[in-house]
């Protein structure tokens, strides 16, 4: 035993805990003082648990509505992308049908020649401001990336064997990528 817990004893009293002054001059234990600061730690502690589970909370709330709104956007994007091609597209289909008609009505070949020439470059002009770029092949060595060999001619000349002859179909790049690959028959 504590040689204060000894004295306690001779003398018939218990040994009790040392003692803390607190401000009104009461004395109070030093283990209730830890107590009530574990206790504060405690509440302190899960007030703050409490507040940063709310805050995850809310911020996964709000992430899976931003989720689903890009998600929404993204379809209505997808659903409305070629809108304004086919906005742009409509007077040359109204050209067409004008043209159509002056054919039934005319019978000045000349100028009916010239207004299918002016559709064409309109629709030409059309296409390439929409990205859409014709490939070049006639002359060209094949390329299996921009060209399809449907067959192989004799060369005319010595200088196109091995070469792109003829292109019986146009090929395309959209934004440099292939569209449509061009059929082109091949020099032997």
């Amino acid at each position: 035993m504590t040689k204060k817990k000894d004295e306690h004893k001779k003398e018939g009293k218990d040994f009790q805990h040392p003692t803390v002054e607190q401000d009104g001059g009461q004395a109070v234990p030093e283990v209730c003082s830890k107590e009530t600061e574990l206790e504060e730690k405690i509440t302190e502690l899960s007030t703050g648990l409490a507040s940063a589970n709310d805050k995850y909370l809310r911020l996964s709330a709000e992430f899976d509505n931003f989720r689903k709104r890009t998600l929404k956007e993204k379809m209505d994007l997808m659903k409305n992308a070629s809108e304004s091609v086919i906005v742009n597209f409509l007077p040359i289909i109204d050209d067409v049908e004008r043209a159509m008609k002056a054919i039934e009505l005319s019978d000045n070949l000349e100028t009916t020649k010239e207004g299918i020439s002016l559709i064409y470059n309109k629709f030409k002009d059309f296409t390439k401001q929409n990205g859409v770029v014709e490939m070049e092949a006639k002359g060209l060595v094949l390329d299996t990336d921009h060209h399809e060999a449907i067959t192989k001619i004799p060369a005319p000349t010595e200088e196109l064997k091995g070469k792109i002859v003829e292109v019986v179909q146009k090929g395309y790049m959209l934004n440099n990528k292939v569209i449509r690959y061009a059929k082109v028959i091949i020099g032997e």
